[in-house]
Formats: C-alpha cells, sequence, structure tokens
C-alpha cells in the first residue's frame, strides 16, 4: 500500500507550481513515478555515494532498510538498483557527496539558471 499512496502523492504534488519535493529513495523504482517526476517537474539527482551515506546514516536507527548485518553493503545495492533510474529520471544530476549544503544550494541555483536559458 504504501508505493501505491506514494504514487498518489507524487500525481498530487507535481501538479502544484513553486514547489521542491525532496522524493524518498525508492520512489524512481515505478516507472510511473519517474514520468510524473520527469514531464511535470525538473528533477535534480544529487547522487552520493554509498560510502558518504553510510557515514552519514550509520548511526540513524530509523531507517527500516538499513537495519540489517551490513547496512553499508545495503546502501552500495541499492545504489545499484536505484543509480540508473535516477539518471533516466534527472534533467541536471549532481554530486552530492560533497561541500555544505549552502554551497550545494549556490551550485544548484546556477545549473538550473543555466538549464533555463538554454
Amino acid at each position: 500500500g504504501f508505493r501505491r499512496r506514494e504514487t498518489q502523492t507524487l500525481d498530487d504534488l507535481t501538479r502544484e507550481s513553486d514547489m521542491v519535493l525532496a522524493t524518498g529513495g525508492g520512489a524512481v523504482i515505478n516507472p510511473v513515478n519517474r514520468a510524473l517526476l520527469s514531464e511535470r517537474g525538473i528533477v535534480i539527482y544529487l547522487n552520493v555515494p554509498p560510502q558518504v551515506l553510510w557515514e552519514r546514516t550509520r548511526n540513524d536507527r530509523n531507517r527500516p532498510l538499513l537495519q540489517v548485518a551490513d547496512p553499508k553493503g545495503r546502501l552500495q545495492q541499492l545504489h545499484v538498483v536505484r543509480d540508473p533510474f535516477y539518471r533516466e529520471t534527472a534533467h541536471l544530476i549532481m554530486d552530492g557527496g560533497r561541500g555544505t549544503p549552502h554551497a550545494m544550494v549556490r551550485i544548484i541555483e546556477k545549473e538550473l539558471q543555466d538549464l533555463c536559458a538554454r
């Protein structure tokens, strides 16, 4: 039921304008979701290496997919599966593992300006 509700929520939210929508990592697995996102907005894929994700989440006990014997390995598996879907969907692909959030926002702003100028 979760993925069905996720798709309905994406359908509703992608009809809105002037918003930033951060999806859960598995949202792109469904081809309907990929189409909704790609056709109704600008998708930015912040590609973060699994090692960096592991460093950021290793003490987080609120991530059900990582409550396994090898959470670092699980992150690598998830990245292998999801990365191609994100690349297929994204209008911009950015390295998200470096810099401060403020610096990332500035880089994203510049990339969006360049994309809109094309």
